[in-house]
């Protein structure tokens, strides 16, 4: 089912501004099933939904859009910043110091229940330095900017006259109007056997094919667009929203005229993780997946699957784009 907005945008005596300029474009809203049964317990259960109309970033910021942000404000993002110890109890006076995580694949196959068998605190790693200190963006101004924990991008959002999408925006978005598909193209992962996102290809996490031409982060426009004129909704890099994480959805209302409009996610208290009662960090949703989601360990390249990330976080596969509400005059 899906119930799109019709609307002109300029009809019935009121116009539709767009409130953001040039780079956006406008996702009409309507009632979408959210979520899914069939794949993660986080995803469930799947449930309809309503959201209003909004403009969108055509792609993940850049780091060129970031850079600009940067030298306009002076910004200095999380993963810059020292840690302060009282924020860490029991962490190891050694590790608190500047940096980010950063994916290095392993020589050999190794246990999938232990992430930190590919993942590395790198000391300065950040945006510039995707990789550690020895590492640079240079040629990779089209690529989505990396490293950015969740006050980045509020920060970025808000300089640049935008905010960040809740959940439910970001998915129907993704969606491109395929409401119930697997995809953010349809039904069949490689349609004509066409790579249709930058996901990984191979044994995850020591052996990477790269079939689809790139090994790490790619061009934001580098995949074909969904329904919607959007890129990079699946792959390349997970993106922050808005909400708050919660363990599953909420059931879908008992009447139609119930369904939740333009929901925001669940509270923050419920976000804390349980396995790390010691550290009261909060956690947002991330949607989207990115380069480094294997068939053979995270299906998450789907519109409706999510995942947790502690607000302090930042990493070499997480980035973001922004939204706009539309503005109604008479």
């Amino acid at each position: 089912m899906y119930l799109a907005d019709t609307k002109s945008l300029s009809g019935s005596g009121q116009s539709f501004e767009d409130p953001a300029g040039e780079g956006m474009l406008y996702v009409p809203g309507g009632t979408f099933r959210m979520g899914s049964d069939r794949h993660y317990p986080e995803e469930a259960p799947a449930h309809l939904v309503t959201v209003d109309g909004f403009w969108m970033d055509r792609t993940p910021v850049t780091n060129r859009q970031f850079r600009k942000f940067v030298n306009a404000t002076g910004y200095v993002t999380f993963a810059e910043i020292t840690p302060d110890a009282k924020d860490y109890p029991g962490a190891l006076p050694h590790m608190l110091k500047a940096g980010s995580l950063v994916f290095t694949p392993p020589k050999r196959a190794v246990d999938l229940h232990n992430w930190g068998q590919w993942w590395t605190f790198k000391f300065g790693a950040d945006w510039r330095r995707p990789y550690g200190p020895r590492s640079n963006i240079s040629g990779l101004d089209d690529h989505p900017v990396v490293h950015v924990a969740y006050r980045d991008v509020e920060a970025y959002a808000k300089w640049a006259g935008k905010e960040l999408p809740t959940e439910a925006e970001w998915e129907f978005a993704a969606r491109g109007g395929l409401d119930g598909a697997e995809f953010a193209w349809g039904d069949e992962q490689f349609p004509r056997g066409r790579h249709m996102a930058n996901t990984w290809q191979g044994n995850f996490p020591h052996q990477n094919l790269a079939a689809d031409g790139f090994e790490r982060t790619s061009p934001v426009t580098a995949f074909p667009a969904n329904g919607y004129g959007l890129h990079d909704m699946i792959g390349n890099v997970w993106e922050w929203t808005a909400d708050w994480y919660s363990q599953k959805h909420e059931a879908d209302a008992l009447k139609v005229c119930c369904i939740p409009q333009n929901p925001r996610g669940g509270p923050e208290g419920a976000s804390y993780d349980s396995c790390q009662p010691n550290l009261r960090i909060p956690r947002k949703v991330l949607k989207g997946g990115s380069h480094l989601c294997a068939p053979s360990y995270c299906r998450r390249y789907r519109p409706a699957a999510r995942r947790a990330e502690p607000i302090d976080t930042s990493a070499s596969h997480v980035g973001f784009r922004c939204i706009a509400r539309k503005r109604i005059t008479s």
